[in-house]
Parts: structure tokens; sequence; C-alpha cells
């Protein structure tokens, strides 16, 4: 089987612990997670992890099943790409000189649609949102100029199909 990305989607209760046993998961069988990302869902009192590996699907099936018998997960689904809108968001920090001696700058910010959130008499601090490789490529391309701090988010998805995780977490509102 040939690997590819999945994107897993996790909704639980929110209780202490739960993350590190899931991520034992992945740990068990030398999975490296590529990204994570936790937020409450559309449900009150219920949390969604989003988490990105790179694997088979039948390893990812496994992994699956491995943490639903999690006492306190609701339910979890794994998903291609082609399955999900996805989108991961990042902070690049840069000399502010960049800004106003630099056009290009001013080109890769323009053509990136990126935002800049903040500018200080030393640094400036740009906001991408997008695909990973379009927050990889806007990196290669600030790169070169001297890039003083870079963050980047976990995947967040939504599925473009419907969930049926929604009728089953109507059942948790009261949690």
């Amino acid at each position: 089987m040939e690997k590819e990305r999945f994107t897993i989607s996790v909704y639980s209760e929110n209780n202490v612990g739960l993350l590190n046993r899931i991520s034992g998961i992945f740990l068990k069988r030398h999975i490296n997670i590529e990204g994570l990302n936790v937020s409450k869902s559309e449900i009150k009192n219920v949390s969604k992890f989003t988490i990105v590996v790179f694997t088979t699907s039948e390893v990812t099936r496994k992994i699956v099943g491995q943490i639903e018998k999690q006492i306190e997960v609701i339910k979890a689904y794994y998903h291609t790409d082609e399955e999900i809108i996805y989108q991961e968001s990042a902070l690049f920090k840069i000399k502010s000189s960049l800004l106003f001696d630099e056009r290009q700058i001013q080109n890769i910010i323009k053509e990136s649609n990126s935002q800049i959130v903040t500018v200080s008499r030393d640094f400036f601090v740009l906001s991408k949102t997008g695909r990973k490789s379009e927050i990889d490529e806007m990196h290669d391309l600030l790169e070169p100029f001297g890039i003083m701090q870079f963050v980047r988010s976990g995947r967040i998805a939504v599925t473009k199909s419907e969930m049926p995780i929604s009728k089953i977490l109507n059942g948790y509102q009261h949690i």
C-alpha cells in the first residue's frame, strides 16, 4: 500500500490526559504526527482534535479504531485531502527596514494575499492563511531576506460532505 496524507478528526469530551494517550497510539506505531490542532467543536463541551499523518490507509484505519477505544472519544474519522477543505495559518516576523527598502518584499506580500498584522520600528509581522504548499512557498520567498521568527498552526479542516457526527453529537449536548 502506498503512503498518503490523512486528516484524522477526533470528537471527544474535554478531559485531561486524552492528548497524551492519543499521541501514545501514534508513538507505538512509529507514526509521526505532522500537524495537530485541538479546538472546541460545533457542540458545546465537545472538543475536536485534527491530526495530520502521512501513512497508509490500512494503518490510519487501525489508528482510528484504537483512538475510538478511548473512553472520552465520541467518534473518530479519517479523510484524504480530496475529501476536506483545509487551511493552515502562519506568522512571519521580518525586519522593518526591509518593508520599505526591498520592493520584492512588498510584491511577496501582495502576491501571496498575506496581511501585515503589526509594524514597529524594528520588525513587522505578516499573517498568511492557506494550504501548506502556499505557506511553504511564502517561507521560501522570504527566507533570503531573513526571517526573524516563524510559526505555523496545525491544520484545521471541515469535510466536503455532511458528517454523521452531527447527529451523534446532538446526544452529547447535555455534557
